[in-house]
C-alpha cells in the first residue's frame, strides 16, 4: 500500500523545460544549482555538458554545438544557474523576445493566373540587350503564359491574347504580335497535360471482378 502512495505521476511532478533531455538531466541541473561551492558548481555544470554531448555525438563536429549545449543549459536551469560559461550568456528577455513579423510580399498583379514568377522573368527580359538571346527568351516567356492560362481556362486562348499581357506586363517593351510570332498551339498543351494524368490499370480491375464469382473453400 505503501509502495502505491509513493509513486509519483508526471502530472504531479514539474513540467520539464526541454522535454527531449528526460527528468534525471532536469534533476542534475535542479542539483548544480542547489551547489553552494562555486568550484564544485562549475565542475557539475561542465560534466553535465559533457553528458548531453555524448547523447548527440554526430554533433560534436557542428559549428557553434557546445554553444547551444551551454545556452539549453542555462534554459532547463531558467537562468538560475551560476556558472562561468565560456560562450556569451544569452538573457532569458532576449529569449522570450517576440520575432519581429514578417513582412509578406505585397504583389496584386492584374493577371493572378500567371504568378509571380512571370513577371519576374519579364523583368529580366526587358534588361538584356536586343538580339537572339531575348528573343528566345521572349518567346520561351510567352509559350509559358500560354500554358498557364491554359491551366487557369482549361478551354483555348488565343495567341493575341497572350501577346497582350505579355505587352502590358512589360509596360510596352515586348511586342510580339507586332513580330508576327506564333505560340504553341493549345491543342499541344493540353494534349500533354493528358498524357500526364495517371491512369488506373484495367487488367486489376478486370482479375478483381473474375474473382467475385469464384467460391472459397
Amino acid at each position: 500500500m505503501n509502495l502505491v502512495e509513493n509513486l509519483e505521476y508526471n502530472t504531479e511532478r514539474p513540467k520539464l523545460i526541454i522535454p527531449e533531455y528526460g527528468r534525471h538531466f532536469q534533476k542534475m541541473v535542479d542539483h548544480a544549482i542547489s551547489i553552494e561551492d562555486d568550484a564544485e558548481r562549475n565542475r557539475v555544470a561542465q560534466d553535465i555538458i559533457s553528458v548531453m554531448g555524448n547523447i548527440q555525438p554526430h554533433l560534436r563536429d557542428v559549428p557553434d554545438f557546445q554553444h547551444k549545449l551551454w545556452d539549453q543549459l542555462f534554459i532547463m536551469s531558467d537562468f538560475k544557474l551560476n556558472v562561468e560559461s565560456p560562450f556569451p550568456i544569452t538573457s532569458k528577455e532576449t529569449l522570450q523576445k517576440r520575432p519581429d513579423p514578417l513582412e509578406y510580399p505585397q504583389n496584386f498583379p492584374k493577371y493572378r493566373f500567371y504568378g509571380n514568377n512571370i513577371k519576374r522573368m519579364i523583368d529580366v527580359a526587358v534588361k538584356w540587350e536586343k538580339g537572339d538571346m531575348r528573343d528566345g527568351l521572349e518567346y520561351a516567356i510567352a509559350n509559358h503564359m500560354k500554358k498557364c492560362y491554359l491551366n487557369w481556362n482549361k478551354d483555348t486562348v488565343d495567341d493575341k491574347a497572350i501577346f497582350k499581357h505579355l505587352y502590358e506586363l512589360s509596360d510596352g517593351q515586348i511586342d510580339l504580335a507586332k513580330e508576327g510570332e506564333n505560340l504553341t498551339e493549345s491543342g499541344q498543351f493540353l494534349k500533354n497535360r493528358v498524357a500526364k494524368t495517371p491512369r488506373t490499370s484495367s487488367g486489376k480491375k478486370t482479375q478483381r471482378n473474375q474473382n467475385r464469382g469464384k467460391k472459397r473453400y
